[in-house]
C-alpha cells in the first residue's frame, strides 16, 4: 500500500518555485543538500562564526522540511514544495555560487533538523535578519553575537526557540505524493484510512458538525463515511463520502491549519498521531484481522470462480493464502506477486461485493448473509447492522445469556452489550466488535436455529 509521509525523511530532491505562489514562474528541482547550500549562501555570510552558520543552517533545513513534511504547497494544488519568495519562504537564487565552507557544513549536517520535544514534525523554524526585520524566531545577526559570546549552535537555537527543542536526524529517501493510488471509500482498510479518521477527529474539534470516529481503527465504515460527507459539505466538495484527490489534500490542508503545523508555536504531531496499525503490504508471515478478511473474501470469490483455490480462514498468511492471492491477481490482471497491497485489496473488495450482489434476495429468507466486508462496531449505521441485530434476536431466543435488542440499524450500546455476551458465551475475544469471526459465529448460529435445531450448545470449558 502507498505510504503517506508518516515520519520525517530527508527528501532526495526538492522542487522550488522561482516566484510567489501561483505566479507563472519556473520550477527548479535539485537535491536537498544543494538547495540548502544555495539558501545558506544567499542568506548568511561565510565569514560569520561557524556556530552561527550552523545554527542558521539548522533553521533553514527545518523550515524547508516542515514545508515538505506537511505538503504545505502540494495540499494547495501546487506542483512544488517551496517558493523562493522571501515573504513566505527562503531566499533561493538559481545558479548562484556556493561558498566553500558553507558547502562543507551542509554536507555534514543536511540530515539534521530541529524538533520540539515530544513532537515529530520538523519545527517551522522561522527566522529573520534581526536588523531590517524582526520576528519571533531566530535573529540571524543576533546569532552572530551569541556565537561570538561562545554559545554553540544548539544553545543559540534554544535561546530563540526555547529550551524544549532538540536536534534529530532522519534518513534520506525518495518522497512521492501521499495521495493513495485509488480513492478511499466504504470498505477500504489501512493506514491511510486511519490517517483520515485522525484528521477528521481533530478537525471536528473546530467543526463540531463533523461526527467523531471512535476508535480511529483504519476501517472505513459508515461513521467514517458520514464524517467525510460532513467535511465535504463544509468545505464545498462533492459530498459523496469518497476520499479522492480533492478531499485528501483538503483534509491535509485543514488539519495542518487547525494543528498550526506550519507555525512556530504548534499543537504538534506525536508518534501516536502517525502510529502504523496495518502493514502496508500483507505477505507470508502476516497475521491478524486484515489477513482474516482477505481470506474470507477469497473463500467467497472462490465459490464463484473455479480458478481460485479456497484459502484457509485462520488469520495467518501462509503459502496457501499466497497461492489463492496469486490466482486472484492472475484472474483480474494484476501484478502476480502473491502479496496484498492496496490495489489488490481494493480489487478483492470490489469483486467480493460484486459476487454477493449476484445472489438473489430470496436465498436470505432463512439464511444469514455473508460477512459485509467491513467490521461493525459502536456507532456503525447500516443495513448490515439491522441484519446483525435480527440474527442476535434469533440467537437470543435459544441462548438466554444473549439479550434481545431493538432492531434499528444503529450499532448502539445495547447492540454492543449483546455482542459482548455472544462473544463471552462462545469463547471469542470479548471486544464488542463484529469482525469476520464474530459474524461467522452469529451467522452459523442463526442458520442452525432457522434450520430447526433449537437446542443450545454446551457452555465452553476453560
Amino acid at each position: 500500500m502507498t505510504e503517506a509521509i508518516r515520519t520525517p525523511v530527508i527528501p532526495e530532491t526538492i522542487t522550488v518555485h522561482l516566484g510567489p505562489p501561483g505566479s507563472n514562474a519556473e520550477n527548479v528541482t535539485l537535491s536537498f543538500p544543494d538547495y540548502i547550500k544555495n539558501v545558506a549562501s544567499s542568506e548568511i555570510y561565510p565569514t560569520w562564526p561557524e556556530e552561527a552558520i550552523r545554527a542558521n543552517i539548522y533553521a533553514q533545513i527545518s523550515f524547508a522540511l516542515n514545508r515538505v513534511f506537511t505538503e504545505y504547497y502540494r495540499s494547495r494544488g501546487y506542483n512544488y514544495d517551496i517558493t523562493n519568495s522571501t515573504s513566505l519562504d527562503q531566499s533561493f537564487v538559481k545558479d548562484r555560487d556556493i561558498f566553500e565552507n558553507i558547502s562543507q557544513i551542509v554536507d555534514e549536517i543536511f540530515n539534521t533538523y530541529i524538533v520540539r520535544d515530544g513532537f515529530i514534525q520538523p519545527l517551522s523554524a522561522i527566522y529573520c535578519d534581526g536588523v531590517n526585520t524582526r520576528c519571533d524566531g531566530l535573529s540571524q545577526w543576533g546569532s552572530v553575537n551569541l556565537a561570538e559570546e561562545g554559545l554553540t549552535a544548539l544553545e543559540i537555537l534554544k535561546y530563540y526557540y526555547g529550551e524544549d527543542i532538540s536536534l534529530v536526524q532522519a534518513p534520506v529517501d525518495e518522497i512521492t505524493e501521499s495521495l493513495p493510488p485509488v480513492p478511499l471509500a466504504y470498505g477500504s482498510i489501512g493506514n491511510e484510512v486511519r490517517d483520515i479518521q485522525i484528521r477528521l477527529n481533530r478537525i471536528a474539534d473546530d467543526y463540531p458538525s463533523i461526527p467523531k470516529i471512535y476508535p480511529p481503527d483504519g476501517v472505513f465504515g459508515t461513521t467514517t463515511e458520514d464524517a467525510v460527507k460532513a467535511f465535504q459539505q463544509i468545505f464545498n466538495l462533492t459530498p459523496d463520502g469518497i476520499v479522492g484527490k480533492a478531499t485528501w489534500y483538503k483534509l491535509i490542508y485543514v488539519y495542518n491549519a487547525v494543528k498550526r503545523l506550519n507555525e512556530l508555536v504548534s499543537e504538534g504531531l506525536t508518534y501516536a498521531d502517525v502510529e502504523r496499525v496495518f502493514s502496508d503490504t500483507l505477505t507470508i508471515g502476516s497475521t491478524g484481522l486484515q489477513v482474516e478478511i482477505v481470506q474470507y473474501f477469497l473463500q467467497v470469490i472462490s465459490a464463484f470462480t473455479n480458478t481460485i483455490p479456497k484459502a484457509p480462514l485462520d488469520g495467518v498468511y501462509g503459502e496457501s493464502t499466497a497461492e489463492a492471492v496469486r490466482a486472484f491477481q492472475q484472474e483480474w490482471g494484476l501484478p502476480v506477486t502473491g502479496e496484498v497491497d492496496l490495489v489488490t485489496w481494493e480489487k478483492l473488495y470490489d469483486v467480493y461485493i460484486a459476487d454477493l450482489s449476484t445472489l438473489p434476495e430470496s436465498i436470505f429468507s432463512n439464511t444469514a448473509r455473508p460477512f459485509p466486508g467491513i467490521t461493525l462496531r459502536l456507532g456503525s449505521r447500516a443495513e448490515d447492522v439491522r441484519y446483525m441485530q435480527e440474527y442476535i434476536n434469533t440467537v437470543a431466543d435459544v441462548y438466554p445469556e444473549v439479550p434481545h435488542i431493538p432492531v434499528t440499524g444503529i450499532f448502539d450500546e445495547d447492540t454492543q452489550n449483546a455482542i459482548f455476551a455472544l462473544q463471552n458465551r462462545f469463547g471469542l475475544p470479548v471486544t464488542g466488535v463484529v469482525d469476520v469471526a464474530t459474524w461467522e459465529l452469529l451467522a452459523r448460529l442463526y442458520d442452525t436455529i432457522m434450520g430447526g435445531d433449537r437446542e443450545p450448545l454446551p457452555m465452553p470449558t476453560s
